[in-house]
């Protein structure tokens, strides 16, 4: 078994030198992924998978997280300004409702939103705009389009506005309250 400096001295390496081409045995890498997850579990590791040769693995790190918060990244609307909108319609400004189907027919919907759910649809944005249309039934809102989304309670929201920003939409909003607060505030029903 590697003495505590062999490992500090092994993972001090991986960061500073370029990585092996061939892989480390499974119980060194793995021996080495215990001590980085314990010690430095922001440290580059070398994984053992011939599938990842050479590629450096960072822990403590997801893939798919932004050190921005939701604010910078797309325009966030409250109660108040969603119920002005759906009071006074505004034709630039999408309200997208991306809950199941089901979920509408029991509960409701704001006015004016059009349904794309996103957990049954998740490629609705990248899709071209006739398959939009022949699936949802309405054509997709243009590229330039602002569009607002919300869900149920704002996880589905938020997912829905970074696949639209993904697939090119730059006019994106998320109203994080989703459906709760717009129920329990009176927020008109429209079924």
């Amino acid at each position: 078994m590697a003495s505590r400096r062999a490992l500090a001295s092994l993972a001090k390496a991986s960061e500073a030198a370029p990585l092996p081409a061939a892989p480390r045995a499974p119980a060194a890498a793995a021996m080495v992924a215990r001590f980085a997850l314990r010690q430095h579990h922001t440290r580059p590791l070398v994984c053992a998978s011939p599938l990842w040769r050479g590629t450096a693995v960072r822990t403590g790190v997801r893939a798919y997280s932004s050190d921005k918060p939701a604010e910078e990244m797309h325009k966030i609307w409250g109660f108040e300004a969603v119920q002005k909108l759906a009071k006074n319609p505004d034709s630039a400004i999408t309200i997208i409702d991306v809950r199941e189907p089901h979920e509408l027919a029991s509960t409701g919907r704001i006015p004016g939103a059009l349904n794309i759910p996103v957990t049954s649809a998740p490629d609705s944005f990248h899709i071209s705009a006739d398959e939009f249309e022949d699936r949802f039934g309405f054509p997709r809102p243009a590229p330039d389009a602002e569009v607002l989304f919300y869900c149920r309670s704002g996880v589905r929201s938020r997912a829905a506005a970074g696949l639209a920003k993904a697939a090119g939409w730059t006019k994106v909003g998320e109203f994080p309250g989703s459906w709760l607060e717009w129920f329990e505030k009176g927020g008109e029903v429209e079924r």
